[in-house]
């Protein structure tokens, strides 16, 4: 026997020495499928199979090359012939070698998602159909949705469904941009990323000679991360292995993720009935978790009723069981966390790279963002930008730079015709060059456009003119108004907010979630300035805290960071301390994926996910209130928190929320796991909040009592007189005059007073 195979335990050996027939391997989380993978192809290489006989199909590139490369070191260069990659890598691969079959030439172009959706736009424009109903990103999108489903245009007119679903949309022309597209990307010789999958199947199905040519060459098919493949990925690999059905699949039905993206988890549960006599190896031993995470994440799971039978266990030590907090607010929970990996890095000797905070949506990163870079621990922010560099965030922080200084001509440049208003680049060139005859601002250009003499039309003159009109009326708000106020102005009036929604896709979701959620952000900092500085929260005060982040950014390049990232980012990565934040009803699971036991189960998997991340320390966190639109809303903690087994758990709620200070240390008032249950919870009210003293107090200010004319003392502006009650339940806000801080209003959940009399 080869050394290398020494490397395997007993279950990974029988995987791995098994090689004819078809084969399922579930693995567990942290069970090492992929060196069982690497080492089966190492194992029938050197028993005498041809590399160029072996297909094994990857999901990422990435893990291609790793492979590829561990394979070398126990086979040598003849891992160079392997037919290794992705789907979409491979298939490119087959269809330039067949390319004349289809019509094609063997040197196609691959159009990427910006391509496709320029030609798509491009061609509503010809076809002169209403761009509000015909959104180029959303009908793109419904392209890629059907070829991934393999439905052509022919099949489109056959399908009732479909017309009737574009009729009441009133998109009755769908299918004459679909046919357009489909004509456009041949005349161009191109294909697109779904055509790659789309045009193989068209292959093998409409060409016998080319399928038993494929199968005769892939005598033993190899599918990595199978419970993630789609409709289309499944009958590609279904063809190819129909003939000598030497196929290994690998894959855990519990990490099963992917089903916004097409991925069919049906296609790894129902493998043993699409072939004869399947051998079944469970790789069930986690190497990476210690006991309490294993347990209580297999606690956690079993709730699925769609599932394989397996038992996940480890060997590692028992560990710390899994802190669950209570918070009471977004923007607490981001300096709890931050304080939380502060003194975590510390007490441990820990590095900043060991430690992960997981999220949901990529809008949450915000809160952790800004509390991380407070206390200059670095981070990156992976699955994009960082929170304040992602286009509709800077596009907004534009629109508020250009009202606070009229000079900023990158500001002026970038927004002037975003949301389009018919403002091409000739004109903007126009107002550019005459700034610089003028020695003047681009903006005063603007500003006076009617008296410039530049060729540029009427109708142009009288948009430029209507931006201008927009920005005049919002500097207007800069001297009453705070950076809350004015942001929420400019969110609704310039149409960015608008313009996402109306367009229904994925990405726009996503976009107008960090809106909100920056939103979200100037109302914290407004709250946090006016109730814990003496600096007025006005928004020339916030563009310079967001300055900060760029600049902090910027200088930390090549540290270890802290890793911010979605949960579905997270897939196939391990660290040794996971923060897992914002577990709330509606929000984790998310409430656009509870509307039937499919969508629960995914989410209660990727919770499971989520979980088995962590090598060592599992910290769970949810928010009693959390800022929705700049409004505080009651949030109830996740039902997910509810079904892990209450042994495996801690529960926690913090003594101390001083907002600027938290400290994890203070973290040990454990109560009841029924407090947690997924019912609209009481707000958390710590000690320190509001400290009481019965000899000299008559009332509480949260049971709404507090009235004018009451003394209070508070513990930056002293002493002051209540002058004006506002608001309702947790938005009740008090006008006081204080004898140091002057005339504040302050909300009541957050002002820390004391009653005098």
């Amino acid at each position: 026997m080869n050394n290398y195979l020494n490397n395997l335990n007993e279950a990974q050996l029988k995987a791995t020495l098994q090689t004819d027939g078809p084969m399922i391997v579930i693995a567990g989380a942290g069970s090492g499928k992929t060196r069982v993978l690497t080492y089966k192809i190492a194992y029938l290489m050197t028993k005498g199979v041809d590399p160029f006989n072996i297909l094994a199909l990857t999901f990422t590139n990435k893990a291609a090359r790793e492979m590829k490369e561990r394979i070398a070191m126990i086979v040598g260069d003849e891992a160079k012939n392997l037919w290794m990659g992705t789907f979409h890598s491979v298939f490119a691969r087959i269809l330039r070698i067949e390319a004349e079959k289809i019509g094609y030439t063997s040197n196609f172009t691959i159009y990427d998602t910006e391509d496709s959706q320029k030609l798509v736009s491009s061609i509503i424009k010809e076809l002169n159909l209403d761009k509000e109903i015909y959104k180029y990103k959303s009908i793109f999108s419904r392209i890629s949705s059907l070829k991934n489903s393999l439905i052509t245009p022919k099949a489109y007119r056959q399908n009732n469904d479909l017309i009737e679903s574009d009729k009441i949309a009133k998109r009755i022309n769908f299918i004459d941009v679909y046919v357009e597209y489909i004509s456009r990307c041949f005349k161009a010789g191109a294909m697109d990323f779904d055509d790659l999958l789309l045009k193989t199947n068209e292959l093998l199905s409409k060409f016998p000679e080319v399928l038993a040519k494929y199968q005769n060459l892939f005598r033993y098919i190899l599918v990595d991360e199978y419970q993630d493949t789609n409709h289309s990925q499944y009958l590609i690999i279904k063809a190819l292995s129909d003939k000598f059905q030497n196929i290994c699949v690998v894959g855990d039905d519990a990490q099963s993720i992917y089903s916004f993206r097409g991925a069919n988890i049906k296609n790894i549960l129902n493998f043993q009935r699409d072939y004869d006599d399947v051998n079944i190896f469970r790789l069930e031993q986690n190497y990476r978790s210690t006991k309490n995470i294993v347990n209580a994440a297999n606690s956690l799971i079993d709730k699925n009723e769609n599932k394989l039978d397996k038992v996940v266990w480890t060997e590692n030590e028992m560990g710390s069981k899994i802190n669950v907090t209570r918070l009471l607010t977004d923007g607490e929970e981001g300096r709890f966390v931050a304080s939380s990996i502060f003194e975590t890095k510390m007490k441990n000797q820990y590095k900043n790279k060991d430690f992960v905070i997981l999220y949901r949506t990529n809008a949450q990163s915000r809160a952790f963002e800004d509390s991380l870079r407070k206390k200059n621990i670095p981070y990156r922010v992976y699955g994009g930008l960082s929170f304040y560099q992602r286009k509709e965030i800077k596009d907004i922080l534009a629109y508020l730079r250009l009202i606070v200084n009229n000079s900023d001509e990158e500001a002026f440049k970038r927004i002037i015709n975003f949301p389009p208003r018919g403002i091409g680049q000739t004109s903007i060139d126009k107002l550019i060059v005459e700034s610089k005859q003028s020695k003047t601002t681009i903006y005063d250009v603007a500003k006076n456009i009617d008296k410039y003499n530049g060729n540029i039309s009427a109708k142009i003159r009288s948009k430029i003119s209507d931006f201008v009109l927009l920005v005049e009326k919002t500097k207007l708000m800069l001297t009453e108004s705070d950076a809350f106020e004015i942001t929420e102005e400019v969110i609704r009036s310039s149409g960015i907010y608008k313009l996402y929604k109306d367009e229904e896709t994925i990405e726009s979701i996503s976009r107008m979630q960090n809106i909100e959620e920056l939103l979200n952000g100037v109302k914290d900092f407004v709250d946090f300035q006016s109730q814990n500085t003496q600096l007025k929260p006005t928004i020339e005060e916030f563009l310079q805290d967001v300055a900060l982040v760029t600049d902090f950014d910027q200088n930390t390049e090549g540290q270890d960071k802290v890793s911010l990232m979605t949960i579905h980012l997270a897939k196939g990565l391990e660290f040794p301390c996971v923060y897992v934040v914002g577990l709330e009803e509606n929000l984790f699971p998310s409430a656009m994926n509870i509307n039937s036991r499919d969508e629960l189960e995914e989410e209660r998997r990727l919770f499971y996910v989520a979980l088995t991340r962590a090598e060592k320390e599992v910290n769970l966190s949810y928010v009693n209130t959390r800022y929705r639109w700049g409004k505080l809303i009651d949030s109830e903690p996740s039902r997910f928190i509810d079904e892990i087994d209450e042994k495996y758990i801690n529960i926690l709620t913090p003594i101390s929320s001083k907002q600027s200070n938290l400290s994890f240390n203070n973290i040990n008032r454990s109560f009841n796991k029924k407090n947690i249950r997924y019912k609209k919870p009481k707000p958390n009210i710590p000690s320190n909040y509001v400290k009481l003293n019965k000899s000299n107090i008559k009332t509480n200010l949260f049971d709404n009592n507090l009235i004018v004319g009451n003394i209070v003392s508070h513990i930056r502006f002293g002493k002051g007189e209540v002058l004006k009650l506002e608001g309702k339940g947790n938005d009740i806000k008090a006008e006081i005059n204080f004898e140091k801080g002057g005339l504040k209003k302050l909300l009541l959940r957050f002002a820390k007073l004391k009653i005098i009399s």
